[in-house]
């Protein structure tokens, strides 16, 4: 059973629609820009994402939710180069329209409060916060509409 578990929680406010941040999430080539080259999904429940959000340490993940425009959530997959466990660690990304913006959140989940989890968690934590900054820019300076072109 496992023990103490901690997450975390980021919150941006991105000036753009709701179709154009899910977009972002969820097209190959968008996803790539934004948050890391080489990441990839396939954007549907029960789809896959993999991505380098740190550049450093992969995610591998299982897509059990997909509501467009409204919520992807990850579950990660068992990684050799991590502790084991036995838990589910989570990200939910949650999309709320806000006039002609966008709130984006993200809620982490299942890291075990343990010291050997440290290094991951800290990593993926802050990983997260730059990455939605990235986004919020690429959105915001219209990155996505010249990648277009």
């Amino acid at each position: 059973m496992a023990g103490k578990l901690r997450g975390y929680a980021h919150r941006i406010d991105i000036e753009a629609d709701t179709a154009r941040v899910w977009r972002a999430f969820t097209e190959p080539r968008a996803l790539a820009r934004w948050c890391a080259p080489g990441s990839s999904i396939k954007p549907r429940a029960g789809g896959s994402f993999r991505a380098s959000v740190d550049r450093v340490s992969t995610i591998d993940a299982h897509i059990d939710v997909f509501d467009a425009q409204r919520r992807l959530r990850l579950i990660h997959m068992e990684r050799p180069d991590l502790p084991a466990r036995d838990v589910t660690l989570i990200d939910d990304f949650l999309l709320e329209a806000d006039g002609e913006g966008t709130i984006v959140r993200l809620l982490g989940s299942g890291f075990p409060d343990d010291s050997v989890w440290d290094p991951h968690y800290l990593r993926m934590r802050a990983s997260w916060e730059r990455a939605l900054a990235r986004l919020k820019v690429y959105l915001e300076k219209h990155m996505d509409k010249e990648a277009k072109k």
